[in-house]
């Protein structure tokens, strides 16, 4: 096996996910120096692409949350400066961040997903903003849960109980995006389940159960120490469980992704997975989930990210 001597990682941008994304980013590059790699971190700014073209790395981790780290842009960035790097392809981000698109695809493979609708904020304006929530409520029924069609950490995210809740989430989630995605709230038992592939092919780690102590795991829940519970592995019965990893490999699969992946999922009582959503660029804090499975797994996490990053310095 070649050496890995150099990897750059990138982290922060200009999304609002940015501290969450500079913090992801000292723990990766933390993790590889511990294993003597040489890492150097870099933001997105007019320094990458000479950065990149006079110093070159063996490989890019790029650890970017929101746009455009998980859209696709950095990653057509990189492709077009010939420089390897670890996680999904420009086609595969672009079809995991928009949310509708990742449910469709998700569908087609067998796996249930919530009832919902995306509509644009011209959509109300055009239509008669009262009739069209009114409309919405009495088709899907309440409770709902309303958040952008892009993007994560719960910017922008709301459940609701009625239909005039539903027109105060609408605005809110208006400021973090121009289509919103109101979908039935599903019961059950909230769980994240990572994908990693350092070159056998894509494996499930445990999942993660999420236990937020006001029900809904929003941004405060997200990033505030003693906010939310966690169980790793989750407090799934064993067929259940797998049943989750299932989900999560067939979303991986279906949505194209690489390396790694993390999807979200809600367990009804009944056993039945849901489909939520999928993040090609999970987080890496001490506290967030894709390291939580690691160490569930029993696995290294500075030593997985070694993996993933020599696998990506081989593509190159």
């Amino acid at each position: 096996m070649a050496d890995l001597d150099r990897v750059l990682v990138l982290a922060g941008g200009l999304s609002p996910e940015h501290e969450v994304s500079v913090r992801s980013g000292r723990r990766v590059a933390e993790s590889l120096r511990r294993l003597d790699i040489e890492v150097q971190t870099a933001d997105v700014d007019s320094a990458l692409l000479g950065r990149l073209s006079s110093d070159p790395p063996q490989a890019v981790f790029p650890v970017l949350h929101g746009a455009p780290g998980e859209d696709g842009v950095v990653r057509e960035v990189l492709e077009v400066s010939g420089v390897p790097y670890v996680g999904a392809r420009p086609d595969a981000c672009r079809r995991a961040y928009a949310k509708p698109v990742a449910k469709a695809l998700v569908e087609a493979r067998g796996v249930a997903v919530p009832r919902g609708v995306a509509l644009p904020k011209a959509a109300f304006r055009d239509l008669g903003a009262r009739e069209l929530v009114d409309r919405i409520a009495a088709a899907l029924g309440l409770p709902l849960f309303v958040k952008p069609d892009q993007g994560g950490s719960a910017f922008g995210a709301a459940t609701v109980d009625s239909a005039d809740a539903l027109s105060s989430a609408l605005v809110n989630c208006f400021a973090y995006g121009d289509t919103a995605l109101v979908e039935e709230r599903i019961a059950g038992t909230e769980v994240a389940v990572s994908v990693v592939d350092t070159g056998d092919g894509p494996t499930a780690l445990p999942p993660v159960e999420i236990v937020p102590d006001g029900g809904v795991y929003d941004y405060a829940a997200r990033y505030t120490a003693g906010r939310t519970e966690f169980f790793a592995p989750a407090r799934l019965e064993g067929a259940v469980a797998e049943a989750a990893k299932e989900a999560a490999l067939t979303a991986h699969s279906a949505l194209g992704l690489r390396d790694l992946s993390r999807t979200d999922m809600i367990v009804e009582d009944s056993g039945r997975v849901v489909f939520l959503e999928a993040n090609v660029a999970p987080g890496m804090m001490e506290t967030s989930l894709f390291p939580m499975a690691v160490e569930a797994a029993g696995m290294d996490f500075a030593i997985v990210c070694r993996e993933l990053a020599h696998r990506a310095a081989l593509r190159g």
